[in-house]
């Protein structure tokens, strides 16, 4: 496993065909994460392509890490924009490759994510993920706390509505 790489909006240009798959390979394995199945590997690079103008303007932070096959993880750290709320920020899109699971990269993938989130003066951090799925699990085992669950908050990738349950973490 590569140690996660935090990518500038020009490395998000080299990066964009492994993330779309990606980002193909989370959807097709039923991730809920904002697209339905099946996605179009077209359709996956235009929206990391948007993700550069994020990166740019510092509202988000994306880290990859990649083997010889290609990308094999992602997560984005997305800071809150308003006066009030500078003291936090959100993790999104934590994707693993089903080729290199049971490797530790989500659970590197996330602690690179707290890392810097506190260096850079957030003391809390929030996510939302599927209620049940693997995730769920890894973020329980990582110390996170189970805020409460939506029901019916998200289609998963096949268009059924699933609970989406919500997580905080207070860092230190």
């Amino acid at each position: 496993m590569t140690m996660p790489v935090r990518l500038s909006a020009i490395d998000l240009v080299t990066y964009t065909p492994g993330l779309a798959a990606l980002l193909v390979d989370a959807v097709d394995d039923g991730a809920g994460v904002g697209f339905l199945a099946p996605l179009p590997i077209d359709a996956a690079a235009e929206w990391w392509a948007t993700q550069a103008a994020e990166i740019r303007n510092n509202r988000i932070i994306v880290w990859a890490t990649s083997d010889h096959e290609g990308v094999t993880g992602t997560i984005q750290l997305r800071f809150a924009g308003m006066p009030n709320s500078r003291h936090r920020a959100t993790i999104s899109k934590l994707l693993v490759h089903r080729r290199a699971r049971g490797n530790g990269i989500a659970r590197e993938l996330l602690s690179t994510a707290e890392q810097f989130a506190a260096a850079s003066g957030r003391s809390l951090l929030t996510l939302d993920t599927q209620t049940g799925s693997g995730a769920e699990r890894l973020y329980k085992r990582a110390g996170w706390i189970e805020s409460g669950a939506i029901p019916s908050y998200a289609a998963d990738a096949s268009g059924v509505l699933r609970s989406t349950t919500i997580f905080h973490k207070h860092l230190a």
